[in-house]
């Protein structure tokens, strides 16, 4: 695997990071997004404490992952459940031979 240098900028801090040349673009936009959401938290909650801001970024990621987590497990759940009733069916159905 081929990697890169390259420096990520969070809260007015560039953080150098070496990288696979295939995650480059992944963390980038990483990058660009917690930008905006500190950005949106600064605005909308007047917070201006760099630490604060990042605390509460945090926080409000990992809700938003853990929510994710679960409705995705609820899927799951729910797409397993289909396809052991679609297994019975076919338990039942007689193949013609």
């Amino acid at each position: 695997m081929s990697e890169l240098a390259i420096k990520i900028r969070i809260a007015d801090r560039d953080y150098p990071m070496r990288v696979d040349v295939q995650d480059e673009e992944r963390l980038r936009l990483a990058g660009r997004l917690l930008g905006d959401k500190l950005r949106e938290f600064r605005e909308g909650y007047g917070i201006q404490d760099k630490q604060d801001l990042l605390a509460m970024v945090a926080l409000a990621t990992m809700a938003d992952q853990l929510k994710v987590s679960k409705e995705k497990d609820g899927t799951d759940a729910a797409l397993t459940e289909r396809l052991a009733r679609f297994d019975e069916l076919l338990s039942g159905v007689v193949l013609a031979g």
